[in-house]
């Protein structure tokens, strides 16, 4: 895709935060999807943010995807989610989302609390490797791209896979209207 230079995943854990590389490790060998499928290529850390990455690879922003944490609040309770919306979109927090959390309040995690809970660098969160108990909200037309690029947990890489590989991550649901 674009002019990346991509290879197996499984491959280059020095291109994977640890727990990415961990959650490919345990990649269940009969899913619809196989872990050859996800690829990774380095990049320049420096031009991680979306906009600064499509541009300098030649990819779309309508086949990269964006990862945010959200914390939804109710009483004292904190609930967390990861929000996988196109770059051409936005995550619907104080609609969709906080509903689907069951919360009174939503918004995007502090960074540094999204750094610390995902052990992931902050604008290479991905939604592969995330706590368990978290739910991952992948909006539809992601889960429908053929391929698709999304973090690696680093600033230094980028993943690319088929978008039909998301709805296989633990706690995963594709939803319809996600984003705006």
């Amino acid at each position: 895709m674009g002019n990346l230079k991509t290879e197996p995943a499984l491959g280059r854990a020095d291109l994977l935060a640890t727990p990415v590389a961990e959650a490919l490790r345990r990649w269940p060998g009969d899913a619809a999807v196989p872990v050859d499928d996800i690829l990774v290529a380095p990049i320049d850390a420096d031009l991680a943010d979306t906009a600064a990455f499509c541009e300098a690879y030649d990819v779309g922003l309508d086949v990269s995807a964006n990862c945010v944490i959200v914390a939804g609040k109710r009483g004292g309770d904190v609930r967390y989610a990861a929000c996988l919306v196109l770059a051409t979109t936005r995550a619907d927090v104080n609609g969709v989302v906080r509903k689907m959390l069951d919360a009174r309040k939503a918004s995007f995690a502090p960074m540094d609390e999204a750094v610390t809970l995902t052990g992931m660098e902050y604008g290479g969160i991905t939604p592969i490797g995330l706590p368990a108990e978290w739910p991952i909200l992948v909006d539809a037309r992601v889960a429908g791209t053929a391929r698709v690029i999304i973090g690696s947990g680093v600033r230094h890489s980028k993943i690319e896979l088929p978008g039909a590989a998301l709805p296989l991550l633990p706690n995963a649901k594709v939803v319809e209207d996600l984003a705006r």
